[in-house]
């Protein structure tokens, strides 16, 4: 209901606004000045918030070190006294001497009363066992080993462990249903270096599964993982089950397990959680084990840690006087910013436009007086621009038209010096571009190709007329000479450097994929594209056109001829090419009299 008298305000206020002259912009930063006066305000409890932030992580890590540390500890505790008592228990057998075979049925009921009696006494231990050589022997404890299929085969790794004469400590493992923690453990039965079995134990970690329960509190989470990020005890058995992989999940175990096995490092870290599709800001804390290869975790959302601070009401307080002293000089503060930003944003809107290339682009006059000057002079420069950049554009396709006229008449002038071969590079230029098409060629290598083959016999200048104009078979000396054409042509275009990127065109189209071209032998994809393919148009335009030493052959003989040569000296890839236009009907021969294409067939 508030909205509709404040909308009226600000139209009346608009419309007073735009009745008063132009502001100087004196008074506009004067009115900015007014706003700056709450610097101090935002400023003060923006460090506030910060120093209390500050605070509150400090605090966090403080009690997720002390809570890690204390676990790790108590962990490392509890599996030193398991691990005791299994020494313990080998010590009686060695007494004994029911080390020598554990499995032997006069010592089995003794075996099977001193397990008993460790398990009975240890809670925690689910089930013991002592296996002889044959991996068999007495058991005790209030779970079946044998129809777990995981703890049977921890067992089996366990044995050939021990067999080896080391000690072992396998994986985590979730038992039953309710995903209760344990894992096995298991030390060697050895006398004078001979191997006799093993004492093993499946142990249960439900004492450190209530610690992590009680220790996970308003919204910190405590577990356990080993060093490859596996689950080994998780508060939350239901989404975290023992053995599950968390290292995709949590940043702090991916980082966990860069550190060296054998370091003992308690380190805290922030990292970014996403939970329900956002990024939640989370301060964890790992205490590694190295005895163990585990560590325990401690994680937390930030935003739990402020809750519990009260930072949330001391950011309300602080917003509150911000507010209060906002309203008082929120109208007049707004009307100024209003003044320095809009005609500003629209001359930024309208540079940005040109920038572009929008030449079109005006900005409006409005604002303070400096700004409206600026505004008009930023406008006449705009059409100047205009003006310039059309002139520019005339007199660039100007310079094209005589550029590509240039080379059509120098084409053409080659061309003369022979009757036979009169049209024959507006040919080579036309089948080229199609055959380049056919291939996929952009525009900007298209018009590469279509001016490399008209200038490809350009080197015929410097070739003498009796050579040239032969009309019989060629001796050695004077072919050699007929070669030399190519690298003529180059050497005369190599000064333009507009014609840079044709030069392989002329120099190279010559080449045979076979090695046996000239002038420099190149073969296979040593030989540019552009070459390849004039290469096959300039052996179509001669076979298919009266020379001195044959009558013009069809299409389809021409393509027949040029197929036996196909990796020898010509591109497959490019005469494949050139049999699909030819078979699709975009290249075909034409009259004599129509070979002198156009500037607008040829070139466009």
């Amino acid at each position: 209901m508030w909205r509709l008298p404040l909308r009226r305000v600000w139209e009346s206020v608009r419309a007073l606004a735009g009745r008063l002259p132009r502001p100087r912009i004196l008074w506009i930063v004067l009115g900015a000045l007014l706003l700056v006066s709450l610097m101090p305000i935002v400023l003060y409890h923006r460090q506030v918030l910060e120093l209390s932030q500050d605070k509150l992580a400090a605090t966090e890590r403080l009690q997720q070190t002390e809570v890690t540390r204390s676990l790790a500890e108590e962990i490392n505790q509890f599996h030193t006294g398991v691990y005791q008592q299994l020494v313990s228990l080998r010590q009686i057998l060695v007494l004994t001497g029911m080390i020598q075979n554990v499995d032997d049925p006069v010592h089995a009921p003794q075996v099977a009363a001193l397990l008993e009696n460790y398990a009975t006494s240890n809670p925690n231990i689910l089930y013991l066992t002592a296996l002889g050589r044959n991996a068999k022997g007495p058991w005790a404890g209030n779970y079946r080993a044998d129809a777990d299929p995981f703890v049977s085969k921890a067992l089996q790794r366990a044995f050939a462990a021990t067999f080896l004469g080391q000690r072992y400590r396998g994986d985590p493992l979730a038992l039953s249903q309710e995903n209760r923690p344990a894992f096995v453990i298991a030390i060697p039965l050895r006398v004078d270096q001979d191997f006799r079995g093993m004492l093993a134990a499946l142990v249960s970690l439900d004492p450190m599964f209530h610690r992590l329960q009680t220790t996970s509190v308003r919204g910190r989470t405590v577990y356990v993982v080993d060093r490859n990020g596996n689950v080994v005890a998780h508060p939350d058995v239901r989404n975290f089950v023992p053995g599950a992989n968390v290292s995709s999940t949590f940043n702090v175990v991916r980082r966990l397990e860069e550190l060296p096995a054998e370091l003992r490092s308690t380190q805290t870290t922030s990292f970014l959680l996403e939970e329900n599709g956002r990024q939640v800001e989370m301060i964890g804390t790992y205490s590694t084990i190295p005895e163990l290869q585990w560590a325990v975790i401690a994680q937390r959302r930030l935003d739990d840690a402020r809750a519990d601070a009260g930072v949330e009401e001391l950011n309300q307080q602080a917003l509150t006087l911000v507010v209060a002293v906002t309203l008082a000089t929120l109208v007049l503060g707004y009307l100024f910013a209003v003044a320095i930003t809009a005609p500003i944003h629209s001359l930024a809107a309208s540079t940005r436009a040109i920038s572009r290339g929008e030449f079109h682009e005006r900005t409006s006059v409005r604002g303070a007086r400096e700004i409206s000057e600026l505004a008009e002079t930023f406008n006449k420069m705009a059409d100047d621009i205009e003006d310039y950049v059309a002139r520019l554009k005339r007199a660039a396709e100007e310079n094209r038209e005589l550029f590509l006229g240039s080379i059509r008449m120098l084409a053409a002038a080659i061309d003369e010096k022979d009757p036979y071969t009169r049209g024959h590079s507006d040919r080579v230029a036309r089948y080229s571009v199609i055959i380049g098409e056919q291939l996929g060629l952009d525009a900007e290598q298209l018009d590469k190709l279509r001016i490399s083959a008209l200038l490809h016999d350009v080197g015929k200048i410097g070739v003498d007329d009796r050579v040239l104009k032969k009309p019989g078979a060629l001796t050695p000396d004077e072919f050699d000479l007929m070669k030399q054409h190519p690298v003529k042509g180059a050497n005369i275009m190599r000064p333009v450097a507009q014609l840079k990127d044709m030069l392989p065109g002329i120099e190279l189209h010559h080449e045979q994929v076979d090695g046996r071209g000239y002038p420099y032998g190149l073969r296979g994809d040593q030989i540019p594209l552009m070459a390849r393919i004039i290469a096959v148009a300039d052996t179509l335009d001669a076979i298919t056109t009266n020379r001195p030493y044959q009558s013009a052959m069809s299409l389809d003989y021409a393509l027949q001829r040029i197929r036996q040569s196909v990796d020898t000296k010509f591109d497959r890839t490019v005469v494949d090419a050139l049999e699909a236009a030819i078979q699709s009907g975009r290249l075909r021969l034409r009259p004599i009299v129509q070979e002198v294409e156009t500037e607008a067939s040829v070139l466009a």
